[in-house]
Protein backbone atom coordinates (compact mmCIF):
# COMPACT_ATOMS: atom_id res chain seq x y z
CA UNK A 1 0.00 0.00 0.00
CA UNK A 2 1.31 4.14 -1.02
CA UNK A 3 0.81 7.13 -1.24
CA UNK A 4 -0.59 7.17 -4.73
CA UNK A 5 -2.51 4.19 -4.27
CA UNK A 6 -4.40 6.00 -1.14
CA UNK A 7 -4.61 8.91 -3.43
CA UNK A 8 -6.51 7.30 -6.57
CA UNK A 9 -8.57 5.43 -3.93
CA UNK A 10 -9.74 9.28 -2.35
CA UNK A 11 -10.02 10.91 -5.49
CA UNK A 12 -12.24 8.39 -7.09
CA UNK A 13 -14.86 7.90 -4.61
CA UNK A 14 -14.81 11.88 -4.54
CA UNK A 15 -16.04 12.09 -8.06
CA UNK A 16 -17.43 8.60 -9.10
CA UNK A 17 -15.22 8.09 -12.23
CA UNK A 18 -11.58 6.41 -13.18
CA UNK A 19 -11.39 9.16 -16.07
CA UNK A 20 -12.50 11.77 -14.27
CA UNK A 21 -9.34 11.20 -11.11
CA UNK A 22 -7.05 10.41 -13.76
CA UNK A 23 -7.18 13.50 -14.79
CA UNK A 24 -7.12 15.51 -11.20
CA UNK A 25 -4.52 13.54 -10.60
CA UNK A 26 -2.62 14.03 -13.77
CA UNK A 27 -2.12 10.51 -14.76
CA UNK A 28 -3.67 8.51 -17.61
CA UNK A 29 -6.92 6.26 -16.77
CA UNK A 30 -4.84 2.76 -17.17
CA UNK A 31 -2.30 3.76 -13.90
CA UNK A 32 -5.23 4.84 -11.79
CA UNK A 33 -7.44 1.96 -12.55
CA UNK A 34 -4.11 -0.51 -11.76
CA UNK A 35 -3.43 1.71 -8.36
CA UNK A 36 -7.12 0.84 -7.53
CA UNK A 37 -7.09 -2.97 -8.54
CA UNK A 38 -3.49 -3.61 -7.17
CA UNK A 39 -5.30 -2.31 -3.45
CA UNK A 40 -8.19 -4.33 -3.58
CA UNK A 41 -6.00 -7.31 -4.45
CA UNK A 42 -3.51 -6.48 -1.71
CA UNK A 43 -6.56 -5.91 0.88
CA UNK A 44 -8.62 -9.18 -0.51
CA UNK A 45 -12.30 -7.01 -0.82
CA UNK A 46 -14.05 -4.84 -3.89
CA UNK A 47 -13.90 -1.14 -2.79
CA UNK A 48 -15.75 0.26 -5.29
CA UNK A 49 -18.95 -1.35 -7.97
CA UNK A 50 -17.91 -0.88 -11.26
CA UNK A 51 -21.01 0.08 -13.12
CA UNK A 52 -22.08 2.23 -16.66
CA UNK A 53 -22.97 5.05 -14.61
CA UNK A 54 -19.05 4.97 -12.32
CA UNK A 55 -17.59 3.68 -9.60
CA UNK A 56 -19.81 3.63 -6.50
CA UNK A 57 -17.57 2.66 -3.16
CA UNK A 58 -18.76 -0.11 -1.52
CA UNK A 59 -19.14 -0.71 2.30
CA UNK A 60 -15.50 -1.87 2.57
CA UNK A 61 -13.97 1.15 0.31
CA UNK A 62 -15.92 3.88 2.27
CA UNK A 63 -14.42 2.60 5.71
CA UNK A 64 -10.49 2.63 3.28
CA UNK A 65 -11.37 5.95 2.19
CA UNK A 66 -11.97 7.65 5.40
CA UNK A 67 -8.61 5.94 7.17
CA UNK A 68 -7.13 7.31 3.72
CA UNK A 69 -8.25 10.43 3.46
CA UNK A 70 -6.77 11.24 7.53
CA UNK A 71 -3.39 9.41 6.64
CA UNK A 72 -3.12 11.74 3.54
CA UNK A 73 -4.31 15.12 5.48
CA UNK A 74 -1.63 13.71 8.56
CA UNK A 75 1.02 13.75 6.04
CA UNK A 76 0.11 17.19 4.45
CA UNK A 77 0.34 18.62 7.78
CA UNK A 78 3.73 16.73 8.70
CA UNK A 79 5.00 17.83 5.03
CA UNK A 80 4.16 21.61 6.24
CA UNK A 81 5.55 21.68 9.52
CA UNK A 82 9.15 20.40 8.56
CA UNK A 83 9.53 22.16 5.38
CA UNK A 84 8.00 25.51 5.88
CA UNK A 85 8.47 28.71 4.49
CA UNK A 86 10.43 30.78 6.81
CA UNK A 87 7.60 33.52 8.20
CA UNK A 88 4.65 31.83 6.30
CA UNK A 89 2.01 29.75 7.74
CA UNK A 90 1.01 27.19 5.54
CA UNK A 91 -1.37 24.08 5.43
CA UNK A 92 -5.09 23.05 4.82
CA UNK A 93 -7.23 23.65 7.50
CA UNK A 94 -10.64 22.31 7.89
CA UNK A 95 -13.63 24.14 9.99
CA UNK A 96 -16.91 23.35 10.31
CA UNK A 97 -19.49 26.28 10.68
CA UNK A 98 -22.86 26.38 12.14
CA UNK A 99 -25.62 26.85 9.86
CA UNK A 100 -27.22 29.73 11.46
CA UNK A 101 -23.37 31.60 11.29
CA UNK A 102 -22.35 31.04 7.41
CA UNK A 103 -24.06 34.18 5.99
CA UNK A 104 -22.30 36.40 8.95
CA UNK A 105 -18.66 34.66 9.60
CA UNK A 106 -17.98 32.81 5.86
CA UNK A 107 -16.96 35.27 3.70
CA UNK A 108 -15.03 37.11 6.54
CA UNK A 109 -13.18 34.42 7.63
CA UNK A 110 -12.30 33.46 4.10
CA UNK A 111 -11.44 37.33 3.51
CA UNK A 112 -9.29 37.53 6.73
CA UNK A 113 -6.82 34.77 6.13
CA UNK A 114 -6.49 35.02 2.17
CA UNK A 115 -5.48 38.64 3.20
CA UNK A 116 -3.17 37.44 6.07
CA UNK A 117 -2.31 34.36 5.40
CA UNK A 118 -2.57 33.22 1.47
CA UNK A 119 -0.68 29.66 1.76
CA UNK A 120 -3.57 28.68 4.24
CA UNK A 121 -6.23 26.81 2.53
CA UNK A 122 -9.32 26.86 3.80
CA UNK A 123 -12.41 24.25 3.44
CA UNK A 124 -15.63 25.54 5.29
CA UNK A 125 -18.16 22.49 6.02
CA UNK A 126 -21.56 23.46 7.31
CA UNK A 127 -24.21 21.30 9.38
CA UNK A 128 -25.68 20.82 12.38
CA UNK A 129 -23.90 20.77 15.69
CA UNK A 130 -24.11 17.38 16.34
CA UNK A 131 -23.21 16.05 13.16
CA UNK A 132 -20.31 18.91 13.37
CA UNK A 133 -18.95 17.27 16.92
CA UNK A 134 -19.00 13.67 15.26
CA UNK A 135 -16.60 14.83 12.21
CA UNK A 136 -14.56 16.45 14.74
CA UNK A 137 -14.16 13.56 16.72
CA UNK A 138 -13.72 11.15 13.60
CA UNK A 139 -11.19 13.27 12.51
CA UNK A 140 -12.86 15.33 9.33
CA UNK A 141 -12.35 18.24 10.93
CA UNK A 142 -9.79 20.77 12.55
CA UNK A 143 -11.98 23.05 14.00
CA UNK A 144 -15.53 23.77 14.48
CA UNK A 145 -18.10 26.39 15.82
CA UNK A 146 -20.63 23.86 18.32
CA UNK A 147 -23.12 24.61 20.71
CA UNK A 148 -24.21 23.50 24.24
CA UNK A 149 -21.17 20.97 24.26
CA UNK A 150 -21.25 19.11 27.28
CA UNK A 151 -17.99 17.80 28.78
CA UNK A 152 -16.23 15.45 26.36
CA UNK A 153 -12.47 14.19 26.77
CA UNK A 154 -11.62 13.98 22.68
CA UNK A 155 -12.03 17.47 22.44
CA UNK A 156 -10.58 20.98 23.57
CA UNK A 157 -13.85 23.81 23.35
CA UNK A 158 -13.88 27.39 24.25
CA UNK A 159 -17.02 28.85 25.38
CA UNK A 160 -17.50 32.18 23.24
CA UNK A 161 -20.81 33.72 23.81
CA UNK A 162 -24.54 32.91 25.26
CA UNK A 163 -27.18 33.60 22.37
CA UNK A 164 -30.77 33.89 22.91
CA UNK A 165 -33.43 32.09 20.63
CA UNK A 166 -36.05 34.68 18.85
CA UNK A 167 -39.64 34.19 17.67
CA UNK A 168 -39.35 35.09 13.92
CA UNK A 169 -42.71 36.38 12.14
CA UNK A 170 -43.17 37.54 8.89
CA UNK A 171 -42.49 41.79 8.68
CA UNK A 172 -45.83 42.57 8.67
CA UNK A 173 -46.49 41.20 12.53
CA UNK A 174 -43.97 44.08 13.66
CA UNK A 175 -41.80 42.13 16.39
CA UNK A 176 -39.09 43.89 17.88
CA UNK A 177 -35.40 43.65 19.68
CA UNK A 178 -36.70 45.72 22.14
CA UNK A 179 -39.88 44.01 22.67
CA UNK A 180 -39.58 40.23 23.89
CA UNK A 181 -42.31 37.85 23.03
CA UNK A 182 -43.54 35.39 25.77
CA UNK A 183 -43.59 31.83 24.66
CA UNK A 184 -47.32 31.45 25.20
CA UNK A 185 -47.88 34.47 22.56
CA UNK A 186 -45.54 32.67 20.18
CA UNK A 187 -47.47 28.73 20.43
CA UNK A 188 -50.77 30.88 19.79
CA UNK A 189 -49.70 30.89 15.49
CA UNK A 190 -48.79 28.22 13.55
CA UNK A 191 -44.92 27.24 14.10
CA UNK A 192 -42.44 26.02 11.00
CA UNK A 193 -40.03 24.12 13.09
CA UNK A 194 -36.80 22.28 12.65
CA UNK A 195 -37.20 18.22 12.60
CA UNK A 196 -37.34 16.20 15.25
CA UNK A 197 -34.11 15.04 16.95
CA UNK A 198 -32.49 18.50 16.02
CA UNK A 199 -30.87 20.28 18.92
CA UNK A 200 -32.36 23.22 18.42
CA UNK A 201 -35.78 21.35 18.09
CA UNK A 202 -34.87 19.86 21.49
CA UNK A 203 -34.09 23.28 23.33
CA UNK A 204 -37.52 24.68 21.72
CA UNK A 205 -39.67 21.63 22.84
CA UNK A 206 -37.89 22.39 26.47
CA UNK A 207 -38.67 25.71 26.35
CA UNK A 208 -42.51 24.71 25.70
CA UNK A 209 -42.42 22.23 28.68
CA UNK A 210 -41.46 24.85 30.90
CA UNK A 211 -44.03 27.01 29.88
CA UNK A 212 -46.39 24.61 29.86
CA UNK A 213 -47.78 25.52 26.62
CA UNK A 214 -48.21 22.99 23.45
CA UNK A 215 -47.01 23.93 20.08
CA UNK A 216 -49.04 23.85 16.80
CA UNK A 217 -46.42 22.87 14.41
CA UNK A 218 -47.23 22.83 10.84
CA UNK A 219 -44.06 21.96 8.68
CA UNK A 220 -40.61 20.43 10.08
CA UNK A 221 -37.72 20.64 8.24
CA UNK A 222 -33.90 20.34 8.25
CA UNK A 223 -33.30 23.49 6.56
CA UNK A 224 -32.93 26.91 8.67
CA UNK A 225 -33.02 28.72 5.07
CA UNK A 226 -36.30 26.73 4.39
CA UNK A 227 -38.04 27.67 7.35
CA UNK A 228 -37.25 31.43 7.32
CA UNK A 229 -38.72 30.98 3.51
CA UNK A 230 -42.32 29.35 4.55
CA UNK A 231 -42.24 32.18 7.36
CA UNK A 232 -41.58 35.02 5.10
CA UNK A 233 -44.54 32.87 2.59
CA UNK A 234 -46.99 33.54 5.29
CA UNK A 235 -47.40 29.47 6.51
CA UNK A 236 -46.53 30.54 10.18
CA UNK A 237 -43.67 31.67 12.83
CA UNK A 238 -40.72 29.77 14.08
CA UNK A 239 -37.81 29.89 16.77
CA UNK A 240 -34.20 30.78 15.62
CA UNK A 241 -31.49 32.06 17.08
CA UNK A 242 -30.63 36.09 16.39
CA UNK A 243 -27.54 35.09 14.26
CA UNK A 244 -29.65 33.36 11.71
CA UNK A 245 -31.78 36.44 11.17
CA UNK A 246 -30.36 39.61 11.83
CA UNK A 247 -30.06 40.16 8.49
CA UNK A 248 -33.32 39.17 7.40
CA UNK A 249 -34.63 41.60 9.72
CA UNK A 250 -32.16 44.57 8.55
CA UNK A 251 -33.37 43.70 5.39
CA UNK A 252 -37.31 43.88 6.08
CA UNK A 253 -37.88 40.53 5.14
CA UNK A 254 -38.67 39.09 8.37
CA UNK A 255 -39.34 40.28 12.16
CA UNK A 256 -38.46 38.77 15.20
CA UNK A 257 -38.11 39.23 18.62
CA UNK A 258 -35.86 37.64 21.55
CA UNK A 259 -38.42 34.68 23.70
CA UNK A 260 -39.07 35.43 27.10
CA UNK A 261 -41.29 33.53 30.01
CA UNK A 262 -38.96 31.67 29.67
CA UNK A 263 -36.02 32.86 28.14
CA UNK A 264 -34.48 30.77 25.58
CA UNK A 265 -30.48 30.45 25.10
CA UNK A 266 -28.09 28.11 23.47
CA UNK A 267 -23.58 28.29 24.25
CA UNK A 268 -21.72 28.35 21.48
CA UNK A 269 -18.04 27.79 21.69
CA UNK A 270 -15.29 26.89 19.11
CA UNK A 271 -13.69 23.54 19.57
CA UNK A 272 -10.59 21.56 18.08
CA UNK A 273 -9.95 18.07 18.65
CA UNK A 274 -8.01 17.17 22.32
CA UNK A 275 -4.41 17.24 20.49
CA UNK A 276 -0.57 17.46 22.29
CA UNK A 277 0.03 20.24 19.62
CA UNK A 278 -2.13 22.04 17.42
CA UNK A 279 -0.54 22.66 13.81
CA UNK A 280 0.06 26.41 13.15
CA UNK A 281 -2.59 26.62 10.33
CA UNK A 282 -4.98 25.32 12.72
CA UNK A 283 -4.07 27.83 15.49
CA UNK A 284 -3.76 30.40 12.86
CA UNK A 285 -7.31 30.17 11.54
CA UNK A 286 -9.33 29.43 15.24
CA UNK A 287 -7.83 32.61 16.38
CA UNK A 288 -9.06 34.54 13.04
CA UNK A 289 -12.56 32.81 13.58
CA UNK A 290 -12.79 33.65 17.35
CA UNK A 291 -11.59 37.10 16.42
CA UNK A 292 -15.15 37.18 13.60
CA UNK A 293 -16.83 36.29 16.39
CA UNK A 294 -16.09 38.81 18.76
CA UNK A 295 -16.19 41.59 15.78
CA UNK A 296 -19.65 40.45 14.60
CA UNK A 297 -20.57 41.00 18.22
CA UNK A 298 -19.01 43.89 19.08
CA UNK A 299 -20.67 45.66 15.61
CA UNK A 300 -24.17 44.57 16.69
CA UNK A 301 -24.30 41.73 13.76
CA UNK A 302 -24.14 39.08 15.77
CA UNK A 303 -26.99 39.66 18.84
CA UNK A 304 -25.99 37.63 22.19
CA UNK A 305 -26.84 37.59 25.79
CA UNK A 306 -23.23 37.21 27.15
CA UNK A 307 -19.97 37.32 25.79
CA UNK A 308 -16.81 34.71 27.33
CA UNK A 309 -13.38 36.72 26.91
CA UNK A 310 -11.84 33.38 26.25
CA UNK A 311 -8.67 32.83 24.19
CA UNK A 312 -7.42 31.08 20.77
CA UNK A 313 -8.18 27.43 21.54
CA UNK A 314 -4.18 25.95 21.85
CA UNK A 315 -4.79 27.90 25.33
CA UNK A 316 -6.32 24.56 26.59
CA UNK A 317 -3.27 22.76 25.61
Amino acid sequence: MDLKQLKALVTVAEVGSVTRAAELLHLVQPAVTRQIRTLEEELGVALFERSRQGMRITEAGAVMVARARRALNELEWARSEVRPTPGVVTGVVRVGLLESTTDLLAAPLVSAVAREHPAIELRLLTAYSGHLQQWLDEGDLDLSLLYNLGHTPSLNAHQLLHENLWAVAPASEGLRADRPVPFSAVVTHPLVMPAAGHALRTLIDAAAARAGVAMRVVVQTNSMRVQKQLVTAGHGWTILPGVGVAADVASGALSAAPLCEPDVTRAVVAAAPRTSRMPPAVDTVARELVRQVRQAVAEGRWPVEEVHQSEALSALD
